[in-house]
């Protein structure tokens, strides 16, 4: 059995994340549990570095993302920043993040320790491989916040789970527990909670006794036929931020932190609906 002692990684000042290395693995750790551990763009850049420098690595054979603490593995943007409007660089940083994990040449197991929401739900997904805790939580949120994965967070959750129950998670934002994120084909494995690092660290010792150079080429051959979604995310990204400027955005935004029903009436075309909108005569043709 491979000597699991963590050791942090030298040469890195990091303050949102800890970033440390056993014998074969690093492990990347977002540190912000008072936050349930949701990402700022200094959170993303942190996470960039911390991933180019173990896809470089040649004595790394896997990668390990959690999040701090036992609530939550991650739970998106974090929502002061989104808040005040500081969106455009943290959606250009996530895309860079989610590459990096899909495209660096060795397996990055996500250990799902809590709550995975929006885009902490998007960064489990694409890993290689996820083990979630009995207490994890799985879903989406962005239709209710006024916002939407541009990507691969709809294209490749669509081919981990199928179209039907993908689009039943974007369209509807319900909450999922361990045991259906693992009947649909959203995790791997489901352990108690004080299991998890030690369930990761056997999958991790596992594929270290495999051929680096195999891996490698069979993850290419994964990546080779969704290599379309980083190109559609970098043009559907356009179009998020032409929606963030929106009314619609902006109303659906502020309904969420100020706890109203958006008045969803307003943005429906009313000659289609016109029986929906109270006080108002349907109009003859």
């Amino acid at each position: 059995m491979t000597e699991r002692k963590w050791e942090r990684v030298r040469g890195f000042d990091f303050k949102d994340i800890l970033y440390e290395k056993r014998p074969g693995v690093a492990k990347i750790t977002i540190n912000r549990p008072e936050a349930y551990n949701a990402f700022t763009t200094a959170t993303q850049d942190e996470l960039i570095r911390a991933l180019e420098d173990a896809a470089s690595d040649d004595t790394v054979g896997a990668v390990v993302f959690t999040g701090a603490g036992d609530k939550a593995f991650c739970t998106g943007g974090d929502a002061k920043e989104s808040k005040a409007g500081y969106r455009k660089g943290m959606l250009e940083k996530d895309l860079m993040v989610k590459t990096l994990i899909r495209e660096m040449p060795k397996p990055v197991i996500a250990a799902v320790n809590g709550y995975a929401i929006g885009g902490g739900q998007v960064y489990q997904q694409i890993c290689d491989l996820s083990i979630a805790s009995e207490n994890a939580a799985f879903g989406q949120v962005g239709p209710l916040v006024g916002s939407f994965d541009p990507g691969l967070g709809v294209i490749d959750l669509m081919m981990a789970v199928g179209e039907k129950r993908a689009r039943e998670i974007w369209y509807l934002c319900r909450r999922y527990n361990a045991q259906q994120a693992l009947e649909m084909g959203l995790v791997n494995k489901v352990v108690p909670a004080d299991k998890l690092e030690d369930e990761v660290d056997k999958w991790c010792d596992e594929i270290l006794e495999k051929s680096p150079g195999a891996i490698a080429g069979v993850k290419a051959c994964f990546n080779a036929a969704t290599t379309y979604m980083r190109g559609i995310e970098a043009v559907s990204a356009q179009y998020l931020w032409k929606y963030y400027a929106s009314e619609e955005a902006e109303h659906w935004k502020n309904a969420f932190w100020q706890k109203k029903k958006p008045d969803w009436q307003r943005f429906r075309r009313k000659e289609v609906f016109p029986e929906v909108y109270e006080g108002e005569e349907k109009k003859e043709p």
